[in-house]
């Protein structure tokens, strides 16, 4: 939070002290919920001209606090600049149907592995279809499971170059300029795939269903629904040029369920913030309980360890340096439209994102001169911090 503006922060310590107590992901509320406060410890700083002191406080630096992800989305950014192939990028968005979201909420782990690498295999497999490109893909995914409202709605979010390597590895191969490949045919395979794996997970008892769904007949019920239902799989546009990739990304990577800049009040009504009805394209300002903001935001903790940036294809991590290398050259190489990158753009603002709370040297903010580290402050949180480093053995007895 910078100055008096309210935050997710705020509102979990005003209305969250029984959910961190009750809920599955209660160590992450509680590190949120402690972010830039005593409870996590921090640094008394004197200034060295005025002799002014402050204490600045330690972040949490959890990926899911809105306070800390700013740094870690540039990072990942200018990581990812060098990687951007000179071609259009495509959008594609992959949902998890309406109705399997109570299986996702009770087998969060399992449905999320299953959305990925449903979803990946089956543009992988449509893009070396010689009837469709006839190429190996190289894309990369990132799961979502919120709506502007904070609803539960997971979907995961795929960037494809528009085009790839040719089957035998000597060619590049593009698509068409606004035309991947057939979303219709995306989404009937998806849809087969998807209830296939769910039923294998059924099966192996790798899944908890709910109790309306324990039955036999009620599941093959649901099936046979989801089969009949048209499955919509969004394949948008390509983007202007790569830069604007980076734009998108900044607004879509590191990024949790609401950031601090949306939230108006807080008050002991509940929690105002600013959302965007998807349906009419209207904005407006929706106003929650405290306890059901809280709520919402914890249906989107993420299970502890769980990847939710995936790559795949040529740009899957082994060989990945090596494949764009052959890209690169094979694009340049051939007649193939070039998009030039835009100079103007600048892919490392993220509007969504907010700032870490540590700063390394802080200057004083009466004269403005340089600051020093006097001692740190001993932290006094309820839950352990996380830790970046594995634990050490345990001593010989």
């Amino acid at each position: 939070m910078n100055g008096n503006s309210p935050g997710v922060a705020d509102a979990l310590r005003r209305f969250g002290d029984a959910l961190v107590r009750t809920h599955r992901a209660r160590t992450v509320l509680a590190r949120l919920r402690d972010c830039g406060t005593a409870a996590l410890g921090g640094h008394v700083w004197r200034c060295t001209t005025c002799d002014h002191q402050r204490i600045a406080y330690n972040s949490c630096r959890d990926r899911h606090c809105p306070r800390c992800l700013g740094n870690r989305s540039r990072q990942w950014l200018d990581q990812r600049l060098a990687e951007l192939l000179p071609v259009p990028h495509f959008h594609v968005v992959f949902t998890l149907p309406e109705e399997l979201r109570p299986i996702a909420l009770g087998n969060p782990r399992a449905l999320y592995t299953l959305l990925f690498d449903v979803a990946a295999s089956t543009l992988a497999t449509i893009g070396r279809d010689p009837k469709h490109l006839g190429a190996k893909l190289g894309f990369f995914g990132i799961l979502h499971t919120w709506g502007q409202s904070l609803d539960y709605h997971p979907h995961v979010h795929f960037v494809v170059p528009g085009g790839g390597l040719a089957l035998d590895g000597e060619a590049w191969v593009p698509s068409r300029a606004r035309f991947l490949v057939s979303a219709r045919v995306l989404a009937a395979l998806y849809r087969r795939r998807l209830l296939e794996g769910l039923e294998a997970l059924r099966i192996d008892g790798s899944i908890d269903l709910p109790l309306d769904l324990r039955e036999p007949n009620r599941w093959k019920r649901l099936l046979r629904r989801l089969r009949r239902k048209k499955w919509v799989v969004h394949l948008k546009e390509p983007f202007a040029t790569p830069a604007r990739v980076l734009e998108y990304l900044a607004r879509y990577t590191h990024r949790v369920a609401i950031a601090d800049g949306r939230i108006r009040s807080i008050d002991d009504d509940g929690v105002r913030f600013d959302y965007k009805c998807y349906r009419t394209g209207r904005r407006g300002v929706m106003r929650l309980a405290g306890q059901e903001f809280v709520r919402r935001f914890a249906l989107h903790v993420l299970p502890e360890r769980f990847v939710r940036i995936r790559y795949y294809g040529f740009l899957a991590h082994r060989g990945r340096h090596a494949h764009l290398e052959l890209c690169r050259r094979l694009i340049e190489g051939g007649d193939h439209a070039v998009v030039e990158t835009d100079p103007a753009a600048n892919p490392s603002t993220s509007s969504d994102a907010g700032e870490a709370s540590e700063p390394s040297a802080p200057c004083c903010p009466r004269c403005q001169g340089r600051m020093v580290r006097l001692y740190e402050v001993a932290r006094r949180a309820t839950f352990p911090r996380k830790r970046s480093v594995g634990r050490a053995p345990p001593t010989p007895a």
